[in-house]
């Protein structure tokens, strides 16, 4: 087991109200385990990872990103209550923007790499990350920009269709499409309400991803490769099987982009191989910790998370030889599998084989349960078209606290 610091808590941001998101509890997880006290910001008491027996405490919290005073002063009353300085680890783009562009403000209560505070704006934006690959020398697809169907119309069907800043447009679309004709192009730019969407070449290939993190001096390590197999929707979504698996050519050509830019800290990045020249081309580079990182994990027993935590209370983070692993998110699986079948891209045989390389599940884990309960009760609310009891109550300003289950004896709620 890593050496970490015990008496080194840790804080998980989301600013993004999803309550299916399964990065988080991947954190509580890894880092509870190893006896860290983990805390995490919650959309409301109910979320499904809120529930870990490995949680210390949450915070009831939706600020929105609106008012960076009033998210920075929830932040140090959060950073109060913990008492001392925490690690602080940011699961969305919106988190992890903020934390990099308000950092100065948040030194003095939380721990984090401190990377250029302008360069994970600009990794995160799709059409700034086709600049910096451009000149970075990066191989991406071709790209371009649009705001209606006039302006697109030299486009080649399919196209993937991107929102230039996911974490601005949740609820019109989903931030990234494949379009296979005119008309469902035109629907999405009709959602956009004039707003310019990013069109990206549909690539053939492999879908592959990588996780890393990187030090002061850009230096990677851990550094983690695998194969994306099925996304939902299918064929642009999000992770839904994933194996861990070896690319050393992929892992260098990311280490010398990251070392072009001097990044610093988490990353996730998406690529595809385009089989027509050989290349590995970026698709979209996450300045924050990937919802699929526990994917990923060494001999060492260190994921990147884990590394986070042993560089920035200045530990030695172990060299240990990544593990072969699979990995499957329960709630989207099905429906993506189901999506390649319709496609006629997977048979129900070749599925139910895939599961046989399945190493640990986003949800559910035998030493923790209750997240699964939860999210299965959310999953089938939703399905059903019912409101889950507590939704449509008013967003909540203030963090307000609640003890976890692996909080000491006769800790309350409160601020």
């Amino acid at each position: 087991m890593p050496d970490v610091d015990r008496a080194t808590p840790a804080l998980v941001l989301k600013l993004d109200a999803n309550v299916f998101h399964h990065g988080g509890l991947g954190v509580i997880r890894s880092l509870g385990r190893l006896g860290v006290p983990v805390y995490a910001v919650q959309e409301d008491r109910f979320t499904p990872a809120g529930a870990s027996r490995y949680l210390r405490g949450g915070w009831v919290w939706r600020p929105g990103t609106g008012d960076a005073e009033r998210l920075l002063a929830g932040l140090r009353r959060i950073g109060e209550r913990i008492g001392t300085r925490s690690v602080l680890l940011p699961t969305d783009d919106a988190g992890a923007l903020f934390v990099a562009e308000y950092q100065a403000k948040l030194r003095e209560t939380f721990l984090f790499p401190e990377p250029d505070p302008a360069l994970p704006r600009l990794v995160a934006d799709k059409f700034s990350l086709y600049g910096l690959c451009r000149h970075a020398g990066m191989p991406c697809p071709a790209t371009t920009l649009a705001r209606n169907l006039g302006e697109a119309a030299e486009v080649r069907f399919p196209v993937v269709v991107k929102l230039l800043r996911p974490w601005q447009g949740a609820g019109r679309t989903r931030s990234t499409t494949l379009v296979r004709d005119r008309a469902q192009l035109a629907g999405l730019f009709e959602r956009a309400a004039g707003d310019e969407l990013m069109l990206q070449e549909y690539l053939p290939g492999d879908d592959w991803f990588f996780h890393g993190y990187c030090d002061e001096q850009s230096l990677c390590r851990p550094a983690f490769t695998g194969r994306k197999h099925r996304s939902y929707p299918a064929g642009a979504g999000l992770t839904a099987f994933g194996t861990a698996e070896p690319n050393p050519g992929l892992a260098t050509a990311a280490a010398q982009l990251f070392e072009r830019l001097s990044y610093r800290g988490i990353m996730d990045l998406d690529l595809r191989r385009d089989p027509r020249d050989g290349q590995y081309k970026l698709l979209d580079f996450n300045p924050r910790l990937g919802a699929q990182f526990r994917l990923f994990a060494d001999d060492a027993g260190v994921d990147v998370a884990v590394a986070a935590h042993l560089h920035l209370t200045g530990r030695e983070i172990p060299h240990g030889t990544p593990l072969r692993r699979g990995f499957l998110v329960e709630n989207y699986d099905p429906a993506a599998a189901f999506g390649y079948w319709r496609q006629g891209l997977l048979t129900p045989g070749a599925w139910l084989r895939s599961l046989r390389e399945v190493d640990e599940l986003a949800w559910f884990a035998r030493d923790d349960l209750r997240p699964f309960g939860l999210m299965c009760a959310r999953l089938a609310w939703r399905v059903a078209g019912k409101p889950f009891p507590g939704r449509g109550r008013p967003p909540v300003a203030t963090p307000r606290h609640r003890p976890g289950r692996a909080a000491p004896e006769g800790e309350t709620d409160g601020q």
